[in-house]
């Protein structure tokens, strides 16, 4: 009777397959937080109920009053032919997020230009307030 000279292995080392994971996991919650709206801005904070995540136009207004629509800077003049192009693309909803250092005439001067072009269904987007 010959003996076989090697043996199978019945274990598999998931050791290393752990520990990719774990460096996926890291790297997912540290990069979450940056793909949500792309400029960076101190929103508000109020306390409402969550509504689901609806598709349609970000529009950004900085400390400063630069208007940016998505993640792109859009000159005053130019706001209104540019919101009108991305509607062409996307269904007329406008999500209006502003700074808490912005100063409220810049906010309701780029909220009545997106009224004037049209489009009824804006959000204002705040951070939720914490208890």
């Amino acid at each position: 009777m010959k003996r076989k000279r090697y043996s199978s292995l019945a274990e598999i080392n998931i050791t290393n397959l752990v520990d990719v994971i774990m460096v996926l996991l890291i790297v997912f919650m540290l990069t979450a937080p940056f793909l949500q709206a792309g400029v960076n801005l101190n929103l508000p904070k109020a306390e409402a109920k969550v509504i689901e995540e609806k598709r349609g136009i970000t529009v950004s207004v900085d400390r400063d009053g630069t208007v940016f629509i998505g993640k792109r800077e859009v000159k005053w003049r130019e706001f209104a032919a540019e919101l009108k192009k991305e509607l062409e693309t996307n269904p007329p909803r406008v999500f209006l997020r502003a700074d808490t250092k912005t100063e409220y005439g810049k906010v309701m001067r780029v909220l009545a230009r997106i009224k004037m072009i049209g489009i009824e269904d804006v959000g204002l987007i705040a951070e939720q307030e914490e208890n």
